[in-house]
């Protein structure tokens, strides 16, 4: 069972219609006594990680999340409140990943934001990206992007600039792009994650 954490920033409805269609179980976190019943968790997100971060503070779940040993996995602006720092809203995140997140507003000439169809690159033995081909084709939607590290990117997207399309730390994991709105391998991401 996946619990999402509900914490008032993310577009639960397009990723619960997600896990409906691939026959993942879910409920959702509101509290801390929640995360009990779930053996995985997702942090879902959109907006603007400043005001996302200080929406996870109010419900008092920021400790438990990052004393979490279950895997979690980050959506969009849920993956980059797994940095420790965002140039949107200049805000402290939850420092998971030792990453910034940071604007590509003057770091590329290119349309900002990065919207649409974009190919990644992950790294070999990623388990979240099990069955997915090299270059294949997520959604993006974001402004701010989250640096490119050997270490901690496990697949790398480009877009005038090489970012982290996903990320790993221990059991967290974060994805930049809409796993529920990249059909086939996107519905594959969730698939793998519920496995894990």
């Amino acid at each position: 069972m996946i619990g999402i954490v509900n914490y008032g920033a993310g577009n639960i409805f397009s990723l619960t219609a997600a896990l409906d269609r691939v026959g993942i179980q879910y409920g959702m976190v509101n509290n801390v006594d929640d995360f009990d019943q779930y053996d995985r968790i997702i942090i879902p997100g959109v907006g603007h990680a400043g005001a996302a971060m200080q929406k996870l503070e109010e419900t008092g779940l920021v400790q438990y999340i990052i004393s979490l040993e279950k895997p979690v996995l980050g959506i969009c602006v849920g993956m980059q409140l797994l940095t420790s720092f965002s140039e949107e809203g200049e805000a402290e995140l939850l420092d998971i990943v030792p990453l910034k997140t940071l604007h590509f507003d003057k770091r590329i000439g290119e349309k900002v934001p990065h919207m649409g169809w974009n190919s990644i690159l992950p790294k070999k033995h990623c388990s979240l990206f099990e069955n997915i081909a090299d270059n294949s084709y997520f959604y993006f939607v974001h402004s701010y992007f989250i640096e490119a590290d050997e270490q901690y990117t496990s697949a790398f997207c480009t877009y005038d600039v090489t970012f982290s399309a996903a990320i790993q730390k221990g059991n967290f994991y974060g994805v930049q792009f809409h796993p529920e709105k990249s059909g086939k391998a996107g519905e594959q991401i969730l698939l793998n994650f519920s496995r894990l």
